[in-house]
């Protein structure tokens, strides 16, 4: 990993319908041009993500999606209304910035849900995008939500009866993630906090065998930012992320031209490596790296593998 830089430059971006978007910019003023899409959805920007990019050779642009982070107005607040956060407006938001920065071309990283939608993105601006780096791949097909939230069960029973008690006669994960996005409005604060903290707890269930039991990762976010996550979460995949089902491996061809390597652990248990592959085939010219021994948080060999691909392209771009 590369040494951390302070942003040298921050700033709120009006993407229209009352909403403002946190950015931030470290790194070379001159390097190449990289955007980092987080996951979640609602998870907001990590800090962290910029010890994958070599400051001296990196422009690095961390934003915080719609609802979350530092942008407002936040989900948190039951108040803020969530029909103008989608999938779509992402899209646009994330055009609308690379405008208001004035470049030209950028590098896209981004894992598990950012994946997505640093996907749909590239399939619908591919001549804004440079090259793609991406670990823990997803498309966010409503059978990759079936799984993620119904057929993982069958590995944590006891946990997904407790996570589906609040969906009694749901038959699939999209049933279980709208009657959470349902219980997300109540109008009883603490209600909320029960709800959004049943969903974590399942969250954490299905990374247990990657942080053996040494942290939530989900749980233990403050109280705002877990609000947040949950409401978008459910939100988004309640509906499928607005995406036609398999849009995004049947328009992979539009990436022809982008070089692009894929990272995946064979133990992910939230995504599995089945959906990497998938786009692996779909997208020409496009490298999957699979490492035996991770899982979906990743490890040290996923992040050398993205370090190094990294590097590579800015060594390219020199």
């Amino acid at each position: 990993m590369h040494p951390e830089r302070a942003p040298y430059e921050t700033g709120m971006l009006d993407v229209g319908d009352g909403e403002r978007v946190y950015w931030e910019v470290s790194g070379n003023p001159r390097g190449k041009p990289a955007l980092v899409v987080h996951g979640g959805p609602g998870s907001g920007r990590s800090p962290g993500m910029r010890r994958f990019f070599d400051p001296e050779r990196y422009r690095v642009v961390l934003f915080d999606q719609r609802g979350c982070g530092r942008s407002t107005p936040h989900a948190s607040d039951p108040e803020t209304g969530l029909e103008h956060n989608t999938t779509w407006h992402l899209v646009a938001d994330m055009e609308r910035l690379r405008e208001h920065l004035g470049i030209e071309r950028w590098l896209l990283y981004g894992g598990s849900w950012g994946s997505t939608l640093l996907l749909a993105y590239a399939e619908e601006y591919p001549e804004r995008v440079s090259e793609i780096v991406i670990a823990s791949v997803t498309t966010t097909r409503r059978s990759e939500i079936d799984w993620l939230y119904r057929g993982v069960g069958r590995f944590f029973p006891e946990q997904w009866e407790r996570f589906a008690a609040r969906a009694p006669g749901a038959r699939t994960g999209g049933e279980i993630t709208a009657a959470y996005a349902r219980l997300m409005e109540h109008p009883d604060a603490f209600m909320r906090e029960q709800i959004a903290a049943d969903w974590c707890a399942w969250e954490d269930a299905v990374l247990s065998g990657e942080t053996k039991g040494a942290e939530n990762p989900y749980g233990d976010r403050p109280p705002a930012a877990r609000l947040a996550l949950v409401r978008i979460c459910a939100h988004y995949f309640s509906h499928g992320a607005w995406l036609d089902e398999g849009v995004l491996l049947r328009k992979a061809s539009r990436l022809a031209g982008i070089p692009g390597v894929l990272v995946h652990g064979r133990l992910d248990m939230g995504g599995p490596l089945g959906t990497a592959w998938e786009l692996s085939r779909a997208w020409p010219g496009s490298e999957l790296i699979v490492v035996e021994d991770a899982g979906h948080l990743g490890s040290a060999a996923v992040r050398g593998h993205v370090v190094r691909a990294l590097d590579a392209f800015a060594a390219g771009a020199a």
